[in-house]
């Protein structure tokens, strides 16, 4: 039997324009930009890794930003809202400041949590959660949200099903969740005791369209676990299940496993070592760009591929 998955270790995203996705989840949501790497399979693009101070698995979101990258299409199979964790007493806070900055958000309680719903510049579904869970929890003190409200990492994500049954089997039978809570057509289920990204809700829509990818919709979810000896007792567990799972995949930072649920939503797991540390020191996170070892003699026609950036706090371009 594999260890217990402890939950969310991140998300992968898809965005439009590189500069306005860094400057958005940067500059107004106050994330540390704590890996600047490329897309391994496609290089040419590059690889945005946000995070706390350190990049700590559950508070990681990433994203593949292609610039002209069509619309996607929220819909089923895949994740419809990306939710995140701030102080119970810091929603007031996030109310205005997303209202200064232009940002519509609209107001919303769910199993007793209040919930500010609003979406990134493309469209892409987010929510911040006032969550007891991590009041206790230190925010990042270097960056341009105080502390005190700053986002602590994820509360959950929502999962769009058109048959949640099917889905309520893998997370229970397969994956080691709890169905916790329920509400009308969505199910909120856990796999650890209350704290960062240990929840995923589950809606059943059985009426709405499917997904269709590109920018503003999530790639995949990503569970932790503790190391490759785990992760192969959870691809033999997933395999197992009838479900088809790739060869472990070293992903520099993690080394990850990947399957869809039946419903259609990409999964992953991945190890929580090494981190993002392994190749930048914590001071210096995110300021470079990193290239894997089979990337290095490319380094300058890839530099010269991906568009100019303006990094957080930093007046030279990247790229």
């Amino acid at each position: 039997m594999a260890e217990p998955l402890m939950g969310i270790h991140h998300v992968t995203a898809i965005a439009s324009d590189p500069q306005r996705n860094l400057d958005f989840y940067t500059g107004k949501l106050g994330l540390r930009l704590v890996k600047l790497t490329v897309n391994f399979d496609d290089p040419g693009t590059y690889h945005f890794y946000f995070g706390d101070e350190l990049g700590t698995p559950g508070t990681i979101l990433t994203f593949f930003p292609w610039p002209g990258a069509r619309a996607g299409r929220a819909g089923t199979g895949q994740i419809g809202a990306t939710a995140f964790s701030v102080p119970v007493n810091s929603l007031g806070f996030w109310r205005d400041h997303l209202a200064r900055l232009d940002i519509d958000s609209t107001p919303e309680t769910r199993f007793d949590q209040e919930v500010l719903v609003f979406a990134d510049p493309d469209g892409m579904a987010l929510e911040l959660v006032g969550d007891s869970a991590v009041d206790s929890v230190p925010g990042w003190e270097g960056g341009p949200i105080p502390a005190e409200h700053a986002i602590r990492g994820f509360h959950s994500v929502t999962l769009w099903e058109a048959d949640a049954n099917v889905t309520d089997t893998i997370l229970q039978k397969g994956l080691g969740f709890a169905a916790i809570d329920e509400a009308g057509e969505r199910t909120r289920y856990h796999i650890a005791e209350p704290g960062i990204g240990t929840r995923v809700d589950v809606l059943h829509l059985p009426d709405t369209a499917p997904a269709r990818g590109g920018a503003g919709t999530v790639h995949h979810v990503a569970w932790r676990t503790t190391d490759r000896d785990t992760q192969q007792e959870w691809q033999a567990r997933v395999s197992a299940r009838g479900l088809h799972v790739t060869d472990i995949l070293d992903r520099q930072y993690f080394t990850s496993i990947y399957f869809r649920e039946p419903g259609g939503v990409l999964f992953e797991i991945a190890t929580d070592p090494p981190g993002f540390t392994f190749d930048e020191t914590p001071e210096s996170l995110g300021t470079s760009l990193r290239l894997p070892p089979w990337y290095e003699k490319q380094r300058p026609v890839i530099e010269q591929v991906l568009p100019k950036l303006q990094l957080p706090g930093r007046e030279e371009t990247r790229g």
